[in-house]
């Protein structure tokens, strides 16, 4: 039978039945999958929002749709001719009669990928200008407060805080974020903007300088301070920025456009702020220098002003010519006045002729008016300079006034500033003396530590015990005790009385120059390095 005449009893499908039937199957069979391929046909987002493209190898292709939804929470973002692993679906599409995956997830597929669009993307940030040197900023030498953009959970704020402690305590403001993962790249951002738009002089102080702040990882794990929105964000800040991202052999594109790249966040630290002993130690150097230079100079001034004193000539030489002068003139001086005398005669002589009744009543008359026109000049210009003066005199009382309050409104700003000023000074005074009270008593406690760890006590303690004699010096020796012989034994928990055998032979007499020196003249004796005698010998 013809294969036609055979299938006259199959049942019939219209073309939506079968469609739908396939689109079941394929879903079924597929429901979630991960393929490898190369991002193909990708123009951007579609104006709807979703994005069309096709994933390919080197013998097939498959159609793939991102919808809107899922496209904008994807950290990685498809692009043209990326290598990548897609997860999703496989579904099937009526309209044209073939199958496409929906992709829900899409990651790079291994570091090749990633370090390519690294480069594509570092190219593009380098060729806007934002990895010029000439934009940079630079570091402030002594930042009052220091904002850092990291996890508040990780080890890396313990470091940096342990290290500003170290070196020259400071504020730190921590921005916390996500360092790695969706979001983590926006957090950033938008903490780096957050901290340049505190206004100065806020509730919350304007840092002076920033740390961006992560610990080591894959280059997965720190692919967030790659993404554009961090590098520009960066870029734009207008507090200076150090990039403390990974370990030294860790390069992100942050470290590119931040003004200063620490290889961790520990050197971060020390970028940020001078070590505060070092600062001190510059400083007494400076005085001390200062010091004796001036001295040095007053040494010299010393020994010019002597030298001078030795240059100078006696005072009686320097007063030998005026003397004789004097005695010259003095000599001269009864002559010269007699000479004197006679023309003053004369001329008075002379005027006396010419002087009658006449002439001194005209000189009178004109010597009276000319007083009478002064009179009233002078009247007229007392009252002027009167009318001016109170004039003057009125202006000045009112900026006199005006210059009063002024001055004391000043001097009362000057008084409130200074009271502030003792105030800090007091503030830092009491911390320093805490500090150095602190420091005194764990060298105290480390001294004690030590003289226990030195003390014979400690030996004795360990089941040792310490002889002597009746005078209560330590014995060294068995040698040195007689038959009889009265001995106080210490051990660890007190002291016992105790008498040596008697008929122990007595120790050879040793020779009258070898006796030793009574205890009050002699010195302690040295330590013996003797084989030990019983329990032996602590000295």
């Amino acid at each position: 039978m013809p294969p036609a005449e055979q299938l006259l009893n199959a049942p019939e499908f219209t073309v939506s039945e079968l469609s739908l039937s396939l689109k079941r199957t394929v879903e079924d069979a597929f429901g979630h999958v991960r393929v490898r391929g190369e991002i193909s046909g990708f123009r951007g987002a579609h104006s709807s929002g979703h994005c069309y493209f096709a994933l390919k190898d080197e013998s097939a292709k498959i159609e793939a749709v991102i919808w809107k939804g899922v496209h904008s929470r994807m950290r990685f973002k498809p692009q043209e001719g990326l290598e990548v692993i897609a997860t999703g679906k496989l579904t099937t599409y009526p309209g044209s009669s073939k199958y496409q995956i929906v992709i829900e997830a899409l990651e790079p597929a291994g570091i090749g990928a990633l370090m390519a669009l690294m480069e594509e993307r570092k190219k593009k940030l380098a060729a806007e200008g934002l990895f010029d040197e000439a934009r940079k900023q630079l570091l402030p030498w002594l930042p009052e407060v220091i904002g850092v953009v990291t996890s508040p959970t990780g080890a890396v704020i313990r470091d940096i805080l342990h290290r500003l402690e170290d070196r020259f305590p400071r504020r730190v403001l921590v921005w916390p974020v996500k360092v790695q993962g969706d979001g983590s790249a926006e957090q950033v951002a938008a903490a780096i903007r957050g901290f340049n738009a505190l206004p100065e002089g806020g509730r919350i102080p304007r840092p002076d300088v920033l740390i961006v702040a992560r610990g080591g990882g894959s280059l997965e794990d720190l692919w967030s301070f790659n993404e554009e929105i961090v590098v520009r964000a960066a870029a734009e800040s207008m507090i200076p920025l150090i990039s403390a991202v990974g370990h030294e052999t860790d390069i992100t594109l942050i470290d590119f456009v931040a003004d200063k790249r620490a290889p961790t966040p520990t050197a971060a630290a020390e970028m940020a702020v001078p070590v505060r002993s070092d600062l001190f130690v510059e400083v007494g150097d400076l005085a001390r220098r200062t010091r004796a230079y001036w001295q040095r100079a007053q040494e010299s001034r010393r020994s010019e002003l002597r030298a001078a004193a030795r240059a100078l000539p006696a005072a009686g030489d320097l007063l030998a010519i005026p003397r004789q002068r004097l005695d010259s003139a003095g000599s001269s001086l009864p002559r010269c006045l007699k000479a004197n005398t006679h023309a003053h005669f004369r001329r008075f002589t002379a005027a006396s002729s010419k002087l009658t009744l006449r002439v001194l009543h005209g000189q009178i008359s004109q010597a009276d008016h000319r007083l009478t026109v002064c009179g009233e000049r002078l009247g007229l210009s007392a009252r002027s300079l009167l009318r001016r003066r109170r004039d003057l005199f009125a202006g000045l009382e009112i900026r006199l006034r005006a210059s009063k309050l002024a001055n004391a409104q000043a001097q009362r700003n000057a008084i409130l500033r200074q009271r502030e000023r003792t105030h800090r000074l007091t503030e830092r005074a009491q911390r320093a003396l805490a500090t150095l009270l602190h420091r005194l008593e764990a060298r105290v406690e480390n001294s004690g530590k030590l003289l226990s760890a030195l003390s014979y006590r400690s030996v004795l303690a360990r089941g040792f015990a310490l002889v002597r004699d009746e005078a209560g010096h330590p014995l060294h020796a068995a040698d040195a005790i007689g038959p009889g012989a009265r001995l106080e034994i210490e051990f660890a928990d007190g002291r016992v009385g105790a008498t040596a055998d008697a008929d122990r032979v007595a120790p050879a007499a040793k020779p009258a120059a070898a006796q030793p020196k009574p205890a009050a003249e002699t010195k302690p004796a040295p330590k013996r390095l003797a084989k030990p005698v019983d329990q032996g010998s602590l000295f």
